[in-house]
């Protein structure tokens, strides 16, 4: 393959390797704290949440719902979603935010953890992108070709299904597994045919103008991501009052992000070091249409079809029930999963 020299927009976008999304593949924690007891020294209830940089902690604060709080939050920052539940499944972090595929592969390796809510979204930034230049037309076209991809990513489950939705298999692709700083250089440089990735990097591709979406996944994931808590926060009274509570704010919050695009984008613009420009694209094209909805029958059957699909790749260790690590207790007042997402006018 003709290898293209690196352009400055890629230069410029490298930043964002910093960064880390809760649908990524194992990485290490950025930083944690261990739990401790539930409650401090003054006796209030301490909620021990897992956090990624520009995530929970910096939308919550920007919509006002870190405000009148009647228990403590400990922030733990984390470079993406298993090691987060890695922390979970070790009773250092209470609940915490992931894409729909980490808590597969935590659940196959038998980990302590339990989907407690869940959001639904627009799903156009799950991307499979080509070079500008690229003469690949269709999904059938990726057929003996090389493909970038997170591995046990929300991305790579949506390569699996793009793919056989399309009469092939991932067999019939060379597969590269690559974080996506890695991914977002190997791309750019001609290294790989196609990546396989998620927002805010598809909106960095296209407003850098640095590729082309081949397919996406509409019609091919689900759309959802999940907070995830630890069965011992659960089952402690005072923490599951707060992680109630905490589901509420987030709930708010998201209708705010909603309502004030531009403002979020120029907070999480500054606070992960993505270009505004980045940010606004990736909250109207993804974030932005998120809303909660219960953690019900069809949103545990999506899932289960993804353990399944990772079970017969031998990519997860065991096939199991992915319903038995759900806890519906939220779930009161909330649409059922497949409630559509929200999304913005055209120019707006």
């Amino acid at each position: 393959m003709k290898r293209r020299p690196l352009p400055l927009a890629l230069l410029m976008l490298i930043p964002l390797s910093l960064l880390a999304s809760g649908c990524s593949g194992a990485s290490p924690a950025a930083s944690s704290g261990g739990s401790g007891s539930g409650t401090d020294g003054k006796g209030s209830v301490v909620l021990n949440v897992g956090d990624q940089k520009g995530g929970a902690e910096a939308v919550l604060r920007a919509a006002g719902e870190l405000d009148d709080l009647d228990y403590r939050i400990k922030w733990s920052t984390f470079t993406s979603g298993p090691p987060l539940l890695e922390a979970v499944n070790a009773k250092a972090v209470d609940i915490g935010s992931v894409g729909n595929t980490p808590p597969v592969f935590a659940a196959g390796a038998e980990s302590k953890v339990t989907v407690v809510a869940a959001t639904h979204g627009d799903t156009s930034g799950e991307t499979i992108l080509v070079p500008n230049d690229s003469k690949l037309k269709r999904t059938e076209d990726l057929k003996g070709r090389s493909v970038a991809v997170a591995q046990g990513s929300s991305a790579h489950y949506q390569l699996v299904a793009s793919m056989r939705k399309a009469g092939l298999e991932l067999s019939d692709v060379k597969v590269t597994y690559l974080q996506p700083a890695d991914a977002l250089a190997a791309f750019a440089g001609g290294k790989v045919d196609a990546w396989a990735v998620w927002d805010p990097y598809t909106s960095q591709v296209l407003t850098g103008k640095l590729g082309k979406v081949l397919t996406d996944g509409r019609g091919v994931v689900n759309g959802l991501n999940f907070q995830v808590a630890a069965p011992g926060a659960l089952a402690d009274k005072g923490k599951s009052a707060a992680v109630g509570d905490y589901l509420k704010r987030l709930r708010r919050a998201e209708n705010w992000v909603y309502e004030h695009p531009e403002e979020w984008a120029k907070v999480w613009a500054k606070d992960t070091g993505l270009p505004y420009e980045v940010a606004l694209a990736a909250v109207k094209r993804t974030y932005g249409t998120r809303i909660s909805v219960a953690v019900d029958q069809e949103a545990i059957a999506s899932e289960q079809e993804i353990a399944d699909t990772f079970a017969e790749l031998k990519l997860v260790p065991r096939r199991f029930d992915f319903a038995d690590y759900v806890d519906t207790r939220f779930n009161k007042g909330l649409p059922p999963s497949t409630t559509e997402g929200r999304s913005y006018k055209e120019g707006s």
